[in-house]
C-alpha cells in the first residue's frame, strides 16, 4: 500500500509541476504571423496592459524633458512614479497568460527606473540619466521585438 501512495504521490506531483510550468511559465501564446510571440488578452486585459507600456513611454518623454531643463526633482518624480509596481492589482488571470520572459522584462523596467530615480536623487549627470534611460529603453525594444498583444479568440 505504501509503495501505491509514493507512485500517487509522484504522479500528482509531476501533474501539479506541469501545471505550474504551463501557467507560470509558458503563458497563453501562440506563434504570431510576423515572427513573434502572440500573447493572447482579452480586451481588457490587452487595454490593462497597454496602459501601462503607455505610462513607461510617457515617464521617459517627462524624464527626457526634465532633465534636459535640469529639472531634476521632476525627472526623478517620474521616474518614482512608474518604480512602483504592486502585484497584488494585476488580475492573477493576467499573470497567468504572460511568458515568464515578459513578467521578468516587465518587473526589470520597473526597478530600473527605481534606480534611475535614485541616481537622479544623488545627483547623476546628464549623461549618467540619459545611460540608465537608454538601458530602460533596450528592456521596452527587447520586449517589443518579441512579443506582441493579441486578442484571444473564444475557443482557442
Amino acid at each position: 500500500m505504501c509503495r501505491f501512495c509514493w507512485l500517487l504521490s509522484a504522479l500528482l506531483a509531476v501533474i501539479l509541476a506541469v501545471i505550474v510550468y504551463v501557467f507560470g511559465f509558458l503563458g497563453t501564446t501562440r506563434p504570431a504571423d510576423d515572427g513573434r510571440t502572440a500573447i493572447l488578452l482579452t480586451p481588457a486585459e490587452r487595454n490593462r496592459v497597454l496602459a501601462e507600456m503607455r505610462t513607461f513611454l510617457e515617464a521617459v518623454q517627462t524624464i527626457v524633458a526634465a532633465t534636459a531643463s535640469g529639472d531634476m526633482g521632476t525627472a526623478s518624480a517620474a521616474a518614482r512614479r512608474v518604480a512602483r509596481v504592486n502585484l497584488d492589482d494585476v488580475p492573477p488571470g493576467l499573470l497567468r497568460k504572460l511568458p515568464a520572459e515578459v513578467k521578468g522584462l516587465g518587473l526589470d523596467t520597473h526597478r530600473a527606473f527605481d534606480d534611475l530615480a535614485r541616481i537622479i536623487e544623488n545627483g547623476a549627470n546628464r549623461e549618467q540619466i540619459f545611460a540608465q534611460l537608454g538601458d530602460i529603453l533596450r528592456t521596452c525594444t527587447t520586449c517589443h521585438a518579441g512579443y506582441r498583444f493579441d486578442i484571444e479568440q473564444r475557443g482557442q
